[in-house]
Parts: C-alpha cells; sequence; structure tokens
C-alpha cells in the first residue's frame, strides 16, 4: 500500500512519517512514530516511471517515422485510444435489428408485453405482432399476481479520485480535465474566505473510499443537525474497496469542515468551486445517512385467447428518503433523472378484469454500443486496472491534444484516423501495448515490487530488451507505406486517374493521382468529420470543392472557407477563423460564415492592446505578449503592456534571446573542411 507523507531528518538517519489521513491526530501520531524508509515502496515507483518513459521514448520516434511527426505512444494512452477505437468498429459493424414493444394502456396505467407462452416475449417483426394483437383481442386482461415488497437502499460510497470525475461528468457537464482542476482548487485554499485559511477539501488523488474518525462524528452531527435524528445512523457506515489493488495512501475525498456548508462558502468561490464543493459535501453526508425506504409493486396480468400472454407493470413508492434527501447518484444518461420518482398504481385485486383502453404496437430497432464519454472510459479504466487515479485527467487530454480523439457536440469520445492508424500499428506490432490484459498484469507487477514479492530490476529486463530489439527490428523491415496503407476510392472521372484516401504529413488527406504521374497528384485535406476507413468515393470528391469563396463580408472582402492543418476555417483577409466543432466546411453557408467572422473579430478586437501594423500588442490565453509576423514575444516583468509604443516593441524584440532549438539543445554548427 503506498503512504502518504513527507520525510523525517536526523544527522544519522533518514526517516518517514506516514499517515493516511491529514487531520491533526493522525499528524501527530505519524510524527511519534516515524519509521524507515521503504526501499520497495520506493522500488515500485522508480520501475513505473522507468517502464513508462521507456515505452514512450522507444515507440514515439517510430510513430513519427512510419506515420506522422508529433505523435506519442504510451503504456496508459495508448490502450485506452484502442479501447476507443474497438469501441467505434463494433458500432461501424453493428447491424441493427427489428423488434416490436407491445403495450397496454389502461385506465390508470401501462403495462407492458414481457411474456410469451412462458418465454420472454421477442417479436421481431410486423407478422409476429399482429398475431399477437388478434389472440389479445380474443380474451380479456386479467390480473394473475400482485406482488409488493419494501427495498432499502443505501448510499453510494464517498469519492475516490475515478468517482468524483465520473460523477461531475454526468452531473455538472465537467471534463475530467476540469474536475481535476476545479479540486486541486479547492484543495490548496486558491480562494479568500474571511477567517478561514486552507483548503475545503482533503487531497483529491486517491482510492481509499475510508473517512477519518473525526469526519464520521462531525457527519452526523451535522446531519442530525440539517436533516434530522431519523435520517443520521447510529454506527458509522464504513465501506471497503471493491478495485483490485486500490492504493489507499490517502482517505476519501471529502470536506474538510462539514459543518461549511456549500451556501456559507457560496459566495466566496467561482462558480465550478461551488458547483463541485457542493458535489463532495453532499455525497460525504449521503454516505453517512440512513438508506432509502422504496415500497415497490409489480402487477402481472394475463392476456390472449389461451392466456400465453403475461403484460408487467411496476411501481414504486418512496416511504422514507433517508440519504436521498442530501444526493442521489447520477446515471450514465445525463437525460434521464437521477432522482426516484413516485410511480403509483392503482389498487387492484387477484384476478380482476382490467378494460383495455389501447394496445399500442411499436416498431423499434436495437442501438449500437454507445461511444464511450470521459466519465464511462474513467469507469473503464478503473474496472480494467489501467493507470492510476493520477493518470485518468492527463491521459484522457494527452489522446485528445494528439489528435487521437475527438469530442463530438454530444460529448462523446470518437477516434479520429490518426487514432485509427496508430493504433492498428501497434496492434501489428506491439500488441502487449494495447492489450488490456497485458496493461493489468504490469499494474499488479508494480503492486508486487512494492510489496516485496519481485525485484524491479528483473522485472525491468525481462520486459525492456526483448521490447527494445522489437523496436529495432521494426524499424529497418516495417515501411512507412505497409503502415499508412493507401486506400484507393475509385477513379477521377476527369482525369482518369485513382483516388485514394491516406496519412499525409498534416494529418488524413485525399489524393487523386500517383507519384509516378508526370504531372503531380492533387491533395485536400480530409474533414474531421470524416474516416479514413469508412469515407466514400464521393465524399472524397467533395474535398477538392474547397477552397469556397461564399460571398463578401460587410467590408467587401471576400470570405472562404477552406480546410487546413488544424481544421476547417474561415478567411477574411489575412484573418483566419476556426469553424465550430463538427461544423461542415462543404456545407456551410454565407450567413453562417459572416456570423463566424463577426465573433472572430471581436474576439480579436478585444484581445489587441496595440496595433502598429506589423507589431501588435495582445492580451492571449497565457498574459499579454508582443506578435511580429509568425514570432511571438514575452514582454518582461515590470512593464506595462498598455505603456508600449512600437519603439518599446522594437526594443523587446531586438533583446529577446534567441529560441531554443528543438529537443532543448541548440545545433550543432557544421564545420567547413580545409581547402
Amino acid at each position: 500500500m503506498a503512504s502518504a507523507g513527507s520525510t523525517w531528518y536526523t544527522k544519522t538517519s533518514v526517516k518517514r512519517i506516514v499517515f493516511h489521513e491529514i487531520t491533526k491526530p493522525a499528524i501527530l501520531n505519524a510524527l511519534k512514530n516515524p519509521r524507515e524508509v521503504d526501499q520497495q515502496l520506493v522500488d515500485a515507483q522508480q520501475a513505473r516511471r522507468i517502464l513508462d518513459r521507456a515505452v514512450g521514448y522507444e515507440l514515439s520516434p517510430l510513430l513519427w517515422k512510419k506515420i506522422k511527426p508529433g505523435l506519442s505512444a504510451g503504456r496508459v494512452q495508448s490502450v485506452s485510444v484502442y479501447i476507443l477505437v474497438e469501441r467505434e468498429r463494433e458500432i461501424r459493424k453493428f447491424i441493427p435489428e427489428e423488434y416490436w414493444k407491445i403495450r397496454a394502456d389502461f385506465s390508470d396505467f401501462s403495462a407492458e408485453l414481457k411474456k410469451l407462452e412462458g418465454k420472454t416475449a421477442k417479436v421481431v417483426n410486423e407478422t409476429t405482432a399482429l398475431e399477437i394483437e388478434a389472440s389479445i383481442k380474443q380474451g380479456d386482461f386479467v390480473v394473475s399476481e400482485i406482488e409488493e415488497r419494501m427495498a432499502s437502499r443505501k448510499p453510494g460510497a464517498p469519492f475516490t479520485t475515478s468517482t468524483i470525475q465520473q460523477e461531475a461528468s454526468v452531473k455538472l457537464g465537467y471534463s475530467v480535465k476540469r474536475t481535476m482542476v476545479v479540486a486541486q482548487q479547492l484543495y490548496e485554499g486558491n480562494f479568500e474566505i474571511p477567517d478561514y485559511s486552507g483548503g475545503l477539501i482533503t487531497y483529491m488523488r486517491t482510492d481509499s473510499v475510508a473517512l477519518a474518525e473525526q469526519a464520521l462524528t462531525q457527519a452526523q452531527e451535522v446531519i442530525n443537525a440539517e436533516y434530522g435524528v431519523k435520517f443520521g445512523l447510529k454506527e458509522p457506515r464504513k465501506f471497503k474497496n471493491r478495485t483490485a489493488n486500490a492504493q489507499e495512501a490517502h482517505e476519501a475525498i471529502r470536506p474538510v469542515d462539514l459543518s461549511l456548508k456549500p451556501s456559507t462558502v457560496k459566495d466566496h468561490l467561482s462558480s465550478d468551486q461551488f458547483r463541485l464543493y457542493s458535489l463532495v459535501w453532499k455525497r460525504t453526508l449521503a454516505s453517512q445517512m440512513a438508506p432509502a425506504e422504496i415500497a415497490r409493486t409489480t402487477l402481472k396480468i394475463a392476456a390472449g385467447a389461451q392466456k400465453e400472454c403475461l403484460f408487467v407493470a411496476k411501481g414504486q413508492r418512496v416511504v422514507f428518503p433517508g440519504f436521498m434527501q442530501a444526493y442521489t447518484e447520477g446515471l450514465e444518461d445525463p437525460n434521464t433523472a437521477a432522482v426516484e420518482k413516485d410511480v403509483i398504481l392503482p389498487k387492484v385485486e387477484k384476478d380482476q378484469q382490467l378494460p383495455l383502453k389501447k394496445l399500442n404496437l411499436e416498431q423499434l430497432f436495437t442501438k449500437h454500443p454507445p461511444r464511450y464519454t470521459e466519465a464511462s472510459l474513467v469507469k473503464k479504466m478503473e474496472s480494467e486496472g489501467i493507470g492510476r487515479p493520477s493518470t485518468y485527467a492527463p491521459t484522457i487530454s494527452t489522446i485528445q491534444d494528439r489528435g487521437y480523439v475527438e469530442v463530438t457536440p454530444e460529448k462523446q469520445l470518437k477516434p479520429t484516423s490518426i487514432g485509427e492508424v496508430v493504433t492498428d500499428f501497434l496492434t501489428n506490432h506491439f500488441s502487449e501495448i494495447v492489450d488490456l490484459g497485458f496493461t493489468a498484469k504490469i499494474e499488479r507487477n508494480f503492486d508486487r515490487i512494492a510489496n516485496g514479492e519481485e525485484e524491479w530490476v528483473d522485472m525491468m529486463g525481462g520486459f525492456y530488451k526483448p521490447f527494445h530489439e522489437r523496436v529495432v527490428e521494426k524499424d529497418e523491415s516495417v515501411t512507412r507505406a505497409e503502415v499508412l496503407k493507401r486506400r484507393e476510392l475509385g477513379t477521377d472521372p476527369e482525369s482518369g486517374k485513382p483516388v485514394s484516401v491516406s496519412i499525409g504529413r498534416y494529418g488524413p488527406m485525399v489524393q487523386i493521382g500517383t507519384r509516378e504521374d508526370e504531372e503531380k497528384p492533387r491533395f485536400a485535406s480530409l474533414p474531421d468529420n470524416l474516416n479514413l476507413k469508412d469515407v466514400s468515393f464521393e465524399e472524397a470528391m467533395e474535398c477538392f470543392a474547397l477552397p469556397r469563396t461564399l460571398g463578401n463580408y460587410e467590408n467587401g472582402e471576400e470570405i472562404i472557407v477552406n480546410n487546413g492543418r488544424f481544421g476547417p476555417y474561415v478567411k477574411l483577409g489575412k484573418n483566419f477563423f476556426s469553424l465550430p466543432k463538427g461544423e461542415d466546411p462543404l456545407k456551410t453557408d454565407l450567413a453562417q460564415a459572416i456570423e463566424i467572422v463577426r465573433e472572430g473579430l471581436e474576439k480579436k478586437a478585444k484581445s489587441t492592446i496595440h496595433d502598429f501594423g506589423e507589431i501588435l500588442v495582445l492580451d492571449g490565453r497565457y498574459g499579454p505578449y508582443i506578435k511580429s509576423g509568425k514570432k511571438n514575444y514575452k514582454i518582461p516583468k515590470g512593464i506595462e503592456p498598455a505603456s508600449l509604443d512600437e519603439a518599446a516593441c522594437h526594443k523587446i524584440i531586438a533583446e529577446a534571446p534567441p529560441p531554443k532549438a528543438r529537443g532543448g539543445k541548440n545545433k550543432a554548427t557544421k564545420k567547413k573542411t580545409a581547402q
């Protein structure tokens, strides 16, 4: 088990204090009982760091050579992309199947057909549905069984890193990265509350679901005061981790002081901070509240000429809300209500005949599995033992930054063409890197090292030597053309030359002709909404319709829409404005383009502090800076950007240090041969 703490120094030894919760009693106890540095934990951390770097440093340059510059691979990121790619291919292969839902509407409620002749009802076509309808019309609807029972529902555990990321995604619409940034602020105390210092929540990178004893005691006090004694517990509820190999160096994520209600600190927090703190506060309290008591009713209704049809209606009534008074867990589908709702069924008797109001026959089709969201990907990574809580957010950010994945308007993660090509390359040549079982095994190996069951040098040696040899071999034997696998779509009717798609220097592209032709091939970028694997000939040819001149702006300049290295854009003179995510440049009209330009110009005007023609003083994402041509220059500390004139800008540019060479090293000057 990993530990949290700090190092204890003396003249003769180095010791470590260990505490699993950041409370005064825990820290004082740790100070009284320092221990020796656990070399096994050090070795485990060392092995993890070196192995992850080995995979990244060896594979990334190979991807640059075989696919395109700027790509990367990693033990966790690559398997995460693999998961998304596999799901996307499931979706492509999916063939919808027809089925019919049959629902009986009575005066006060509805019931659905569940069984047919004692077996689960599978109505696969209209013919079968009509046959069932005909049989139902020959008989009555009779109540065959009434089932009433009380159900007790317990709350979920306090937040871990994984669960807070999932809940914040579903309930608040936050990305995983956004959640962790805000949680860090709440932990560090990046706000000002009168007469209060420190953070509002405990450490937010943890697998543990345990709460400190003082937190458990305080929770009952707050519950009794806020909701009443009946909502509390006589004994604290303690949770156990369900995740294998969970690292419990810290307690669960909870408020430092539960008496600080969200409403009392709201005015001193940002909107994001307040909403996340409210989530943590409510979840923590709910974990120590009484179970909810729910009365559930099930009616079974027989119908059909031979009573071969069984319809079922379900109802429920919240008798006692318990923890739901404070909090209910979100659902994967944000459109579904997360709170239990009363569904009251009327009082009926066994063998009672029910008059039918309407019989509904509805044709439906099975749906493909959904794409992963950030929340569901985190859940998958956790269940498969891929990575650790601290790696989930940076991993998901990295695979987006590398262009392996894009976020759809529905906030789903969709792999790009680049993501699929990289995944195929790794699957074909380094299958263990994208193997879920192998990745989980490596995590278990790290735990074995931490427990003293395995030597880290032996583990690294067994992995690295054959891995490195294979990298060298694949570098020599695998060609770029083999990896990219140019896909021919058809023949250009005008030139008679082949039309194909592949990965170019700047990403997916369409090509007319080959490099062997006398004339140079024609190229066009493939928009983000089209994929190499399934783009059609017609869709590919449309790409050559770009750039498109849509018309003129208010100042008379032409508005052009095109697809470039960094995605589709609208051009007005020397100004470029990105199209919104998911917008097809082939379908963008003049009105849409004018609106994009107008918003872009307004934004640019707000960010421009000074305009000296070729030199601009701008307020950017990371603060004010000077822009000259394509180069940017930092404004020295102590200089007010608004006070700059053109001469001062030239002086800053002239005195600016030369840019560092890529890789952090200046290129060596080539020596001249003596004449």
